[in-house]
């Protein structure tokens, strides 16, 4: 039951998180065309039938049935076409038309300055990269809290184990023989448990590699260890012994060198990194993350051959919101993994999903957020060309409603996505382990 009632909280938390995300999103949105003077009608969250809502101002606010994603309308979405054009003959031309209608529907007699289209283009590049950037600054809080706050992963200054006998890196052996020199750590008396103060009187810190680099480099010599047991401070004496290490590289590669080992293992844990290293952290999941969507027609066709062939799921590739409900129930409901890699885990699909929307809004083309900024840079691009070469003359707004066709294509394309993650979550789901 317990398991149970953790996996529901995982999922509650994310879901809290999502809404969160996207609420913030939205208000990005509203707070930008508020500040602008463009005309807000509505801010909802989710789609479908309102379940609440409220109007306060000229601006109505309000829950909808399915949450998967929000919304703000703004008056004059696109500018209407040419006076005295002819309504025009075939399907497109005419969704082209009826659209344009409809978005002067929303404009009131004496409030066209206040439309979205009225707006300078660069007004409305800030209005709409507001909400993405919401995100990015709601992942870089989310990730600060998870580097600064909680710690990242790490191996830290206690000892984990301690060998009798010291072998060789490339030794495949686990049993000690009389043949095996005896592990100087074990030999001085080292326990698991000990965290290391100094080596040699080399304050540690919270630093392994201090510790390790400095026992390394002291083959044949005999050092002082001060350990920290039971809350008093133990002096050990040991002699580390050439001998052969697995280590890891700066680039992420495991070697083996000749260096002094004394036969311990440290221990994991978790270690809190400075501000300065929250910038670098975030522009890693950026890169990893536009690396995902820049390869995203092959990853999804890896989805369709996991969901509907023998191929397996790759961990690192898309999911969609059954999967990351799952994925964080699984989480939360795995008592054998301690609490606070439980909610660093949680805390750092919060910070994907934000960083995914930040990067995702960006695409240029409608209707997500990117191609209406990339709308407005044409239409600044135009201006810009009307003023040094045809002086006098102001060009025409950028029609986004002929792109109409486009985006109902983009939309097709997102919702059989959306689809292909949906069932291969329940059919083949990613798991935690």
């Amino acid at each position: 039951m317990e398991s149970v009632l953790l996996f529901l909280l995982g999922i509650v938390v994310i879901v809290v998180g999502i809404g969160v995300s996207i609420g913030l999103h939205e208000l990005g949105h509203l707070t930008a065309a508020k500040i602008f003077g463009v005309k807000v009608t509505q801010y909802m969250i989710g789609f479908g039938n309102t379940l609440w809502s409220r109007k306060k101002g000229e601006t109505e606010y309000g829950v909808k049935s399915l949450p998967i994603g929000g919304y703000i309308a703004m008056i004059g979405m696109f500018p209407p076409g040419p006076d005295g054009e002819q309504p025009r003959r075939g399907r497109l031309a005419q969704l082209i038309d009826s659209a344009r209608q409809s978005s002067a529907e929303t404009v009131p007699q004496g409030e066209e300055h206040r439309a979205f289209y009225a707006a300078a283009p660069w007004k409305r590049i800030i209005i709409m990269f507001a909400g993405p950037f919401a995100n990015l600054v709601i992942a870089i809080v989310v990730i600060g809290i998870i580097t600064v706050g909680v710690g990242v992963p790490s191996s830290i200054p206690v000892v984990d184990s301690v060998s009798q006998c010291l072998k060789p890196a490339t030794s495949t052996s686990t049993t000690c023989t009389d043949d095996d020199p005896v592990a100087p750590a074990a030999l001085a008396g080292l326990k698991a448990g000990d965290r290391i103060v100094s080596v040699d009187g080399h304050a540690i810190g919270n630093d392994f590699e201090k510790a390790s680099n400095l026992i390394g480099d002291a083959a044949g010599k005999q050092i002082s260890v001060v350990v920290r047991r039971d809350g008093h401070d133990v002096t050990l004496s040991m002699k580390p012994v050439l001998s052969s290490k697995t280590i890891t590289d700066d680039q992420g590669h495991e070697k083996t060198v000749q260096a002094g080992v004394v036969g311990f293992a440290f221990a994991q844990g978790y270690v809190r990194q400075p501000v300065s290293s929250v910038p670098s952290a975030v522009g890693t999941q950026l890169s990893q993350t536009t690396g995902v969507f820049l390869n995203l027609p092959n990853r999804m066709v890896q989805v369709w051959n996991a969901a509907f062939g023998t191929q397996a799921r790759d961990a690192n590739g898309p999911v969609g919101l059954i999967g990351v409900g799952r994925l964080a129930g699984d989480i939360a409901s795995n008592t054998t993994t301690p609490l606070i890699a439980r909610l660093e885990w949680l805390l750092s699909i919060i910070a994907a999903l934000n960083i995914s929307l930040f990067v995702f809004n960006l695409v240029p083309l409608l209707p997500l957020d990117g191609g209406h900024i990339l709308g407005a840079l044409w239409e600044q691009g135009k201006r810009w060309f009307f003023a040094i070469f045809r002086r006098g003359r102001k060009p025409k707004h950028v029609d986004m409603a002929r792109l109409l066709p486009l985006t109902f294509g983009v939309v097709s394309v997102l919702i059989a996505m959306e689809l292909l993650l949906a069932y291969a979550d329940l059919v083949k789901p990613i798991s935690a382990g």
